[in-house]
């Protein structure tokens, strides 16, 4: 970006419950640092957003920015404002579209938590070639989707080609334990998604595919991922993953826009394990038929309590495999609830590494544009750990 900036980093929805997890994590993480970003508390309401400045504890000085989902010029002024704009506003296909429109005209840096394939196709193809020219560089998926899985990826085949000369053909994400469950915005998300989906049936159709976020490319088949099945890497049985449909074509994408470094075979897929023998078959088949947001009554802006949050979890184990039976394991785990606690984390440590390196204009994904940089920040300061397995 040619100009200077008046803020770094401005956190839009901080008024809301996620967005201000990320707010609370600048005034906890970088408050008093001397390398802390310069950064604002957006949202609707003035009022509010000093009533959370002053519930989180945010200095009374922190500049408050109002701008409203509804008023794309409030959207255009804030982008011109920062270097970085953090969105926790959604759905995404509701209140998102002005708003990636007005960063990819600025040249402002972007960031989400979106979990939406098929209206981040839309976004793809809208903006892809303005955001290269004005130098943006929109960052979608940087929470729980898809951060974890994408860079657990990442992180896996760098350490294949190391080892083994080559990429692992056959990636298998398997999520091992989990405590905490999706947040009230991405169970809204889905909601949304659906409802698209009955008003354009064709849709469907490019949500099905693994290859819905990588435009004029279509990989080798996958698998479904809905049938409980025997798992021989894990030796469990394993059952279908909510989040898989999102993260697996995240996955892909980031394959794709690094040039398919991973082969343009690539077969990628996500289970939940469960446990071995009749018990572990029974559980898969139980979780398979279950509506997993069937119990949750949250909506969007609510969440689990700080002691919820802090009790939460996620181990999450990646298989690389080889035709001649050669694997390679990697591991990634968060050290608080996936929806709300740990997922505040990502997107913030992700504003701080779009504010300390450089890259082209585009529609990205964390781990292609971020990569390593994201893997380092996210171990030294957002509770994430990266392990190879042998």
């Amino acid at each position: 970006m040619a100009e200077a900036r008046e803020f770094d980093i401005i956190v839009y929805g901080a008024t809301g419950f996620t967005g201000r997890l990320v707010a609370e994590y600048f005034v906890q993480h970088y408050g008093g640092r001397k390398d802390a970003p310069k950064w604002a508390m957006a949202g609707r309401s003035l009022d509010k957003l000093a009533e959370v400045r002053d519930l989180i504890g945010a200095p009374a000085d922190t500049p408050l920015v109002v701008a409203d989902a509804s008023e794309p010029a409030s959207l255009d002024m804030m982008a011109h404002r920062a270097r970085v704009v953090l969105t926790t506003v959604g759905p995404y296909q509701l209140y998102g579209s002005d708003l990636v429109n007005a960063c990819a005209k600025a040249g402002t840096a972007y960031a989400d938590l979106c979990g939406e394939p098929g209206w981040m196709r839309e976004m793809i193809d809208a903006h892809q070639d303005q955001a290269q020219a004005s130098g943006a560089r929109i960052t979608f998926s940087c929470g729980f989707d898809s951060i974890p899985f994408d860079l657990g990826v990442l992180f896996l085949q760098a350490e294949a080609v190391k080892r083994h000369g080559k990429p692992a053909p056959r990636v298998k994400g398997r999520v091992r334990k989990m405590q905490g469950g999706a947040s009230g915005g991405t169970i809204a998300s889905l909601t949304e998604t659906l409802k698209a989906i009955a008003k354009k049936p064709s849709l469907a159709l490019l949500l099905k595919s693994s290859f819905a976020l990588t435009p004029g490319f279509e990989g080798p088949h996958q698998p479904s991922g809905l049938i409980p099945e025997y798992d021989h890497a894990t030796g469990t049985w394993t059952a279908p993953f909510v989040m898989a449909p999102i993260n697996t074509k995240n996955v892909h994408r980031t394959n794709f826009l690094l040039g398919h470094p991973w082969g343009s075979d690539l077969v990628y897929d996500e289970m939940v394990m469960t446990t071995i023998g009749e018990a572990g078959k029974a559980m898969a088949e139980a979780m398979a038929k279950a509506n997993p947001f069937g119990e949750s009554k949250l909506k969007p802006g609510e969440g689990p309590s700080k002691e919820e949050r802090e009790n939460g979890f996620y181990d999450i184990l990646f298989v690389g495999e080889y035709p001649d039976g050669t694997t390679i394991r990697a591991s990634v785990q968060g050290d608080r609830d996936p929806g709300y606690g740990s997922t505040s984390k990502m997107l913030a440590e992700t504003g701080m590494t779009l504010l300390e390196t450089d890259g082209a204009g585009g529609v990205w994904t964390p781990g292609a544009l971020l990569g390593q940089a994201l893997i380092d920040r996210l171990t030294a300061h957002a509770g994430l750990t990266f392990q190879i397995e042998d």
